[in-house]
């Protein structure tokens, strides 16, 4: 548009030295002549005023020009006094507020959520963009931090004594010595050939040569064998019972022996100054945010199952319940009036300090890219405007 702006000025120019030429010998060049001659002062006035604007006309230190960046620091606080006044005053965000029913709303969104609509799309995409957005590493570390911060100083002897002495009271217990029993004798089994060897290696040579070391081993392997069979099958085998017995004094010593309750915390801090722990908290949480963003990018989950059954009955109690539809209305006025009232004058403060820290260069090239192409059609109107004067006048000179 400034190529074209320029060109039509160009252009009455040429036209205008042209019909000079002949307006001695020819009426009608008189007319052209004093059109191209306006156009000419009109697009060259035009051409001043939106230059004077931005910057100073042919680099020359005219006075009143260059008039936006000489006065963006005054600018930035017009602007800043125009939303202090406007919209970030207490009276008129209370006054608005008035209005708006918070709860209502939310109620009805929650009770049947339209299954598109751009208050759940919208919702879920700024969730998935805020995830999406903080730093993985950083966070990681903030979050293992704090795992392993809330362990430290969490005693878990007491806790893990009451856990297992809950479990044994209720009978938990029992698949855990099942499985006990059973991996033993797989293990057993596994390694028959190992035990045989061991007893073969330490049995004299007096058993050896007499073939003993071997009825001596299928005596303890068989022994063994129907050990883990006769436990496994019989609930008051005298060891299960031993075993039992063990692990509610475990129980009792993790929750009242301070010994006990030493010997776990550190065991508990050996596991947590151990580099794999960390890692596996790291993953745990780079799991939970993966699935976050799973369900922030799906709506419909959010919203799915006994939460969103919950998150429905909630929604029919803000819309059927009165006093509690006003009483987070009423919080909703008084957090947006509270938030304008403590950090409206920041927010003021910000947009006049942001224009005051741009350079003039910058708020004059942002505000001209802003209007610009209006700013050329100016300039082009001028040239129009100025030409079609000036035909009139000479029009009314020679008919006069």
């Amino acid at each position: 548009m400034r190529i074209l702006a320029t060109l039509m000025l160009v252009a009455m120019a040429a036209i205008f030295f042209a019909a000079d030429r002949f307006d001695e010998h020819y009426l009608w060049a008189g007319f052209v002549r004093a059109f191209a001659e306006a156009a000419m002062v009109g697009g060259l006035a035009d051409w001043f005023a939106v230059t004077a604007l931005f910057r100073h006309p042919l680099g020359l230190p005219i006075p009143h020009t260059a008039i936006i960046p000489r006065n963006k620091d005054r600018i930035g606080d017009t602007l800043a006094s125009f939303l202090r006044d406007n919209f970030l005053t207490p009276s008129v965000v209370a006054r608005r507020m008035r209005t708006v029913d918070v709860a209502g709303a939310l109620g009805r969104f929650l009770a049947n959520p339209a299954p598109e609509g751009r208050l759940k799309e919208g919702g879920s995409r700024l969730l998935a963009q805020f995830l999406e957005s903080l730093d993985k590493e950083r966070l990681g570390g903030m979050v293992t931090g704090a795992v392993s911060s809330r362990l430290k100083t969490l005693e878990v002897s007491p806790l893990m004594g009451r856990s297992l002495d809950a479990a044994i009271t209720e009978e938990r217990h029992v698949p855990i010595l099942d499985s006990i029993v059973t991996w033993a004798g797989r293990t057993l089994d596994a390694n028959e050939d190992l035990i045989r060897e061991m007893i073969h290696k330490r049995a004299g040579w007096i058993m050896r040569l007499a073939g003993l070391d071997e009825k001596l081993a299928d005596a303890i392997v068989d022994g063994l064998r129907r050990l883990t069979i006769d436990m496994a099958v019989d609930p008051h085998h005298p060891l299960r019972s031993k075993a039992e017995e063990a692990l509610a004094n475990l129980a009792w010593d993790m929750q009242h022996d301070p010994e006990m309750r030493l010997k776990v915390e550190g065991w508990k801090a050996e596991i947590l100054g151990n580099k794999a722990v960390g890692a596996w908290v790291g993953e745990m949480w780079e799991n939970t945010r993966a699935a976050l963003l799973r369900a922030a990018r799906d709506p419909d989950r959010a919203l799915a199952g006994k939460f969103g059954e919950t998150l429905k009955q909630i929604g029919a109690s803000l819309q059927d319940d009165p006093r509690l539809k006003g009483a987070i209305n009423q919080f909703a006025r008084r957090a947006a009036v509270g938030a304008v009232a403590t950090y409206g004058s920041g927010i003021v403060t910000l947009v006049s300090e942001t224009v005051r820290g741009w350079d003039a260069k910058t708020v004059t090239l942002r505000l001209e890219g802003a209007v610009g192409r209006d700013l050329q059609y100016i300039r082009i109107n001028g040239t129009l405007v100025g030409g079609l004067v000036g035909l009139a006048i000479h029009t009314i000179e020679v008919l006069s």
